[in-house]
């Protein structure tokens, strides 16, 4: 009964209430009728209410109060910000506050601001009413994720941290990935200087399956690049000065950034001087000028220049320098023919190797100078036109060859150090800058060289005797041997012709054997020499007597002979009986037959047969 009582007094309110309205004029502001309707009289029945002010309380809630249930996104406002939570009026019985670390991705976050929030709970312990911005984000992420793919639109997020290849980035409340490659179109050296800062994206990837978003900074770059570099194209001259940013430094040149073009300064148009790496000259991010060089026909490969932006450092030379001035600087290349000196910035001058030293044999250029040494030289040419300049080093000191007929007259005889071999001779350095050639025949009188490593070593000192001098050719003929008595001339009589010696057999050889007479004499037994009185031949080890049938001292060669020995004995026996034969001739007067007879029993003993 109470309820209908309830109802009937609410439908005769709302009668007396749309009356009521009928009369009045203006019609009231719905707020000023919300804060001065008195609810208890209405709740009890006192207080009636037409129909006309019920349908307009009914559409003030509907428009300005939210069913709060459990689990539903709404759109709240932006009350009030403190140091740690914001304070969200949703239009329900109570605010919500929500914490700030919510809002990281928002670092802009003021009051007024509309934001998404989830009622996780209408009404807890306290009566707060509970809200989370982050949850409402996630379950309208994907949706917003997804539009934005596919209307290529730009989204914002914020940087969370860094991980392998690139960075974690909170979009919409969806961790996406952001590859190290899709942070800006230059190499990134220096990846934490992105975390915790907001920037704009474009969702380039997303795989609904692993739930995977991938974004792209980059992308955003590069589209206003591209702008920028059509631009930028369309004007290129060669010529033309521009300013750029070093972009990437390698060992050949330099990348340089002209503002969506990139172009290279190769090493070589870096400095008039010669340098070793780009880094010496520039390093990265740094703003420099250059001066474009040349470029392709589509203009994608520039070739710039920054030394041409100077004046080239010929042109600066002092006039006042010229041939056979004495002038220093520093050693900045070494090369197998010589060494480059940077006498002044950008102006170098070569010093061949053979202007380094008064010495003719062969050397370094590494045994004079090394790279960095600071030299004193005499400019030897001078071509300012082709801007070359070549040096010398020997030019201060005197040359040695000035008075060489009265250092080193020919039979003169000196000590020097050997330098160099060659197959026919030794070099050997008298002083620095003079060198003398012995041949490898002038080494020694009596032992057979073939090769000078034979006989002396790099390094050792040799006596030496001058046999030619040639001062216009600057060469210098010595000798050794010439420094000892010839050992052949007292030989020439000792192991003359037909004398006789005892030796032993020391070596057979190809078509004879050698014997060793003494510790120069060596002497050759050709092989039909070798037989003996009974027919057979020596060896290797047997002791014998030989003759000396060959002495020849220019060629140092002797020949000897065992066989000669008994051969001339039978000559001799063989001579003697037909003179004893002929004699008796005259007495006995034999018959033809007994000389033949006494000439083969003659015969018969010289072969040893009895």
């Amino acid at each position: 009964m109470a309820e209908e009582k309830t109802t009937a007094q609410v439908e005769e309110t709302a009668a007396e209430a749309k009356q009521e309205v009928k009369e009045q004029a203006p019609k009231q502001d719905p707020k000023e009728f919300l804060e001065n309707f008195n609810w208890e009289k209405y709740e009890e029945g006192i207080e009636r209410v037409d129909d006309s002010k019920l349908e307009e309380f009914e559409k003030l809630v509907a428009e300005n109060f939210v069913d709060t249930a459990d689990e539903e996104v709404v759109e709240g406002k932006v009350v009030y910000l403190t140091d740690r939570e914001a304070i969200i009026d949703i239009n329900a019985k109570s605010e919500g506050v929500i914490s700030l670390n919510e809002f990281r991705y928002n670092p802009n976050l003021k009051v007024g601001d509309k934001v998404e929030v989830l009622i996780d709970i209408r009404e807890d312990k306290s009566g707060q009413l509970v809200l989370s911005h982050r949850k409402a984000r996630t379950i309208m992420a994907w949706d917003r994720v997804n539009a934005a793919h596919d209307k290529e639109e730009i989204v914002s997020g914020f940087v969370k941290c860094r991980t392998k290849g690139g960075m974690i980035v909170d979009v919409f409340g969806i961790e996406a990935f952001l590859p190290g490659s899709q942070i800006d179109v230059k190499p990134i050296r220096d990846y934490d200087q992105y975390v915790g800062k907001t920037m704009e994206f474009k969702v380039v990837k997303i795989n609904h399956e692993f739930k995977n978003v991938v974004v792209s900074h980059k992308a955003l770059i590069e589209a206003d690049i591209e702008e920028q570099k059509k631009e930028i194209i369309s004007q290129l001259e060669k010529g033309q000065v521009l300013e750029g940013v070093v972009k990437n430094i390698t060992s050949y040149g330099v990348f340089v950034d002209l503002g969506g073009v990139d172009g290279l300064v190769h090493i070589t148009d870096l400095s008039w001087s010669r340098i070793n790496h780009p880094n010496e000259v520039v390093e990265l991010d740094q703003k420099i000028n250059v001066v474009i060089l040349d470029f392709d026909e589509n203009k994608s490969r520039i070739q710039l220049g920054m030394k041409q932006l100077e004046k080239h450092p010929w042109d600066a030379l002092s006039d006042e320098i010229k041939i056979g001035d004495k002038v220093k600087g520093k050693v900045v290349v070494i090369a197998d023919y010589g060494a480059f000196i940077e006498v002044v910035e950008g102006v170098e001058g070569l010093i061949h190797v053979s202007e380094m030293s008064w010495s003719t044999h062969l050397r370094s250029a590494q045994d004079f100078v090394k790279v960095g040494d600071e030299v004193e030289a005499v400019v030897l040419t001078l071509d300012r036109e082709d801007r070359k300049m070549s040096l010398g080093i020997k030019q201060l000191t005197p040359d040695p060859w000035t008075d060489i007929t009265t250092k080193y007259p020919v039979g003169s005889k000196h000590s020097g150090i050997v330098r160099n071999f060659t197959n026919f001779g030794v070099f050997v350095e008298m002083e620095e800058g003079i060198d003398g050639l012995i041949y490898i025949s002038d080494l020694s009188w009596t032992k057979k060289i073939k090769h000078p490593s034979e006989f002396v070593s790099v390094g050792d000192k040799m006596e030496v005797e001058v046999l030619e001098l040639d001062v216009e050719g600057r060469k210098l003929s010595l000798g050794h041997k010439q420094t000892t008595e010839n050992p052949w001339d007292k030989y020439e009589a000792e192991f003359a012709v037909d004398t006789v010696h005892k030796a032993t057999i020391s070596d057979i050889v190809d078509k004879g054997a050698t014997i060793d007479f003494n510790e120069d004499i060596t002497a050759f037994i050709p092989q039909r020499h070798l037989e003996k009185e009974d027919g057979k031949k020596l060896g290797k080890g047997d002791e014998a007597e030989f003759k000396i049938i060959e002495f020849n001292k220019d060629f140092k060669r002797v020949v000897a002979s065992h066989t000669a020995i008994f051969r001339e004995e039978e000559q001799r026996n063989v001579k003697a009986a037909q003179k004893k034969a002929a004699a008796s001739a005259d007495e006995a007067k034999p018959t033809l037959g007994d000389a033949n007879e006494a000439l083969q029993a003659l015969k018969d003993k010289m072969e040893g047969k009895k």
